[in-house]
């Protein structure tokens, strides 16, 4: 029992870190990021290269969906205007997957103490950099405590059973990524949570992509969330987001045993092979919609709008 509360603790801590360096990359960038928004989403592929930095940025692609179904639903941005972003996002969240994979360890204590003592001052950009250090501080120890937790975890029975099962089983892999994603709203902690358990020789690599990929869709219910009131071009969003992700990881399933075969060329370590993996998925997804942007707009219209069709473009 004692363990299965610590590994909620790293949970708890890890999406605490993420969340405190958001708001202080947020608030170091706060009165551009919206303008960047509105303006360079006037086509797909400028919509996507938004998107890519702006999450980049605020190392949460939930974050700039919520931000992107916001200004749809005051009427500042269209749904059309959207898709771009929401390509973007895919590719942008990939930033936070590889950051975690570093080993800094030795600075982690510095790190926290540091932006601590930041956080304490008046000034707002100190205290801004002082969230983005201490957050970064709490990522890393909850990292290192998934690795721990890991091994001890799995003597309980009904855990070893799970893995074991996830193991044997790709599509429950992937079920088991969406939903534990959905629960803690975060793909970057359930992406996490895998690399502890391959970094401690639990999971197979295989499984560890399969997860990945449900996370992907997971964390689409944060803009479903989001979307509720806020009328029809923001639900049409979160649907686009919802699609994009399923597509992808349908196009992915097949190609699971080849990227498993083919991981060592990526990296030596286990982890740093799925943060790769992640980014190949993510970014081929995006790239393959890309050239379709309009139609996959169009597409989204007509399973989800039952309005007179209009031009996506």
């Amino acid at each position: 029992m004692l363990y299965i509360l610590l590994f909620v603790l790293c949970i708890l801590l890890f999406i605490f870190g993420m969340t405190i360096i958001r708001f202080g990359l947020f608030n170091l960038s706060a009165n551009k990021l919206k303008t960047w928004l509105i303006k360079l989403t006037s086509t797909p592929l400028k919509g996507m290269v938004t998107g890519t930095f702006i999450t980049a940025l605020l190392q949460s692609s939930s974050a700039v969906m919520v931000i992107t179904i916001g200004l749809i639903s005051a009427r500042i941005m269209t749904f059309p205007q959207s898709i771009g972003i929401i390509l973007g996002t895919n590719i942008g969240t990939t930033f936070k997957t590889e950051l975690i994979t570093f080993d800094i360890d030795a600075i982690l204590v510095p790190l926290a103490i540091s932006g601590a003592l930041l956080i304490l001052l008046k000034n707002k950009r100190a205290r801004s950099i002082g969230m983005l250090l201490f957050g970064i501080a709490s990522v890393f120890t909850a990292m290192k405590g998934f690795e721990l937790v890991a091994e001890p975890l799995t003597t309980m029975g009904f855990i070893n059973k799970f893995i074991l099962s996830i193991n044997d089983n790709l599509l429950l892999s992937i079920l088991a990524g969406t939903i534990i994603t959905a629960i803690i709203q975060s793909s970057t902690a359930m992406t996490g949570i895998a690399m502890g358990f391959l970094t401690a020789g639990l999971l197979q690599l295989d499984a560890g992509i399969a997860i990945v990929l449900g996370a992907n869709i997971g964390t689409c219910i944060t803009a479903i969330i989001a979307s509720i009131g806020g009328g029809k071009e923001s639900k049409l969003a979160a649907f686009a987001h919802v699609w994009l992700n399923v597509f992808g990881v349908l196009l992915f399933i097949p190609l699971i045993p080849l990227l498993t075969e083919n991981a060592p060329f990526l990296a030596s370590r286990k982890d740093v092979q799925l943060a790769h993996i992640s980014v190949i998925f993510n970014v081929a997804t995006s790239l393959l919609i890309l050239p379709f942007a309009t139609r996959f707009g169009e597409m989204i219209l007509f399973l989800h709008d039952r309005r007179p069709k209009r031009p996506v473009s």
